[in-house]
């Protein structure tokens, strides 16, 4: 199976739609898909509800696709570098599902893993646990969290096989291995590709198996989200 797309849009055609629940990986602008979500912007699906640790910044990453309204809903859990997503989120024009980051994490992984549903303590006693079902062990109150199964997954990794076998770099690894396993349909933005049978398999962080789709972006811009400089004396 041939799992190599000559680009990113090739990459995404026939398997987005309107109205998807999308995973996408990356936290800040680190380990964002430049080109899948630069395609998906092209693609004009809307009404799209995006799980993502934050929306990017205004004008890059997810911040292109607040400006291009096709997003109709965040599930997230920080999103406050981006002053449009503010603007719509405050106006009523942007559906917001705020998710402590862990949890996050936790309900990607639980849908990647088969499990639909698990408790934890995180959130007990304020407005995350809102409408959702308490229950007690120990003498302990702890809320039921809902796995999460995307889908479709937009990830970024810096090396792949023509497998689909992974390899990320350093931070930049960060959610987008529990994005790739969490859906039904994965499709991964890489710096590199080697032939099957080259990459270690103590180097291979997730198997092909979660894997349907790569595309080849050998020179990304990896914007840096916020630049601090030290002053020169």
């Amino acid at each position: 199976m041939n799992k190599l797309f000559p680009s990113a849009a090739e990459a995404l055609k026939g398997v987005v739609k309107d109205g998807q629940l999308l995973a996408v990986g990356g936290f800040g602008l680190c380990g964002i898909p430049e080109a899948l979500i630069d395609a998906l912007r092209d693609s004009q699906v809307k009404n799209l509800t995006v799980i993502s640790n934050n929306a990017g910044v205004d004008g890059f990453g997810l911040g292109k696709l607040l400006e291009t309204r096709q997003i109709k809903k965040m599930i997230s859990s920080y999103v406050g570098e981006n002053k449009e997503f503010e603007r719509q989120f405050l106006a009523g024009e942007l559906e917001l599902e705020f998710t402590p980051q862990g949890t996050l994490a936790e309900k990607l992984r639980a849908g990647g893993a088969g499990i639909p549903a698990f408790f934890t303590k995180t959130g007990v006693g304020t407005l995350v646990a809102e409408g959702k079902e308490l229950r007690e062990f120990d003498g302990e109150d702890y809320v039921m969290e809902l796995a999460l199964v995307p889908e479709v997954s937009l990830v970024k990794a810096q090396r792949a096989d023509k497998s689909g076998n992974l390899q990320f770099h350093l931070t930049a690894r960060n959610f987008n291995p529990a994005a790739a396993m969490a859906g039904k349909i994965c499709i991964v933005e890489v710096e590199e590709v080697v032939e099957t049978g080259d990459m270690e398999p103590d180097s291979v962080h997730l198997p092909g198996i979660y894997v349907h789709r790569i595309v080849l972006n050998a020179h990304p811009e990896k914007r840096i989200e916020k630049k601090t400089l030290t002053e020169s004396k």
